[in-house]
């Protein structure tokens, strides 16, 4: 499984990217993985402000429906359009081309509250 060293991860199977002054957030290659294929994304509307662990997007797959949570705090300030009519990026690509949404964080110093990649495989490994 995969688990870039590059990015900060949540116990909910998120990861959060820092460009600049602001955040990439997808699901981790676990948590496609798990749900299945994926057939529809409903994202989050540009501009609306969360909380940190506040439900922001829902994936659903053959399987299921997950909602995707905010790493931290902030304000989306873009979305994946590419999702809307091709899904199943999250399941090829998730650290990249399947990425779900990008969020101004009111902080980045809340992104150190999160998980390093050890920290996250560790959650992994005593699920």
């Amino acid at each position: 499984m995969d688990i870039p060293k590059d990015r900060f991860y949540t116990k909910t199977h998120e990861w959060a990217l820092p460009e600049g002054d602001t955040v990439l957030v997808g699901i981790t290659d676990y948590a496609q993985d798990a749900l299945g294929d994926v057939v529809y994304v409903e994202l989050p509307q540009v501009g609306r402000v969360v909380e940190a662990g506040e439900a922001v997007a829902v994936v659903e797959s053959v399987k299921t429906a997950s909602d995707i949570y905010a790493p931290v705090a902030g304000e989306v300030v873009e979305v994946n359009q590419a999702l809307e009519k091709t899904p199943e990026l999250i399941n090829q690509d998730p650290y990249g081309e399947g990425w779900i949404f990008r969020l101004r964080p009111r902080d980045m110093a809340d992104l150190d509250g999160l998980l390093d990649a050890e920290g996250y495989q560790a959650t992994l490994e005593n699920a």
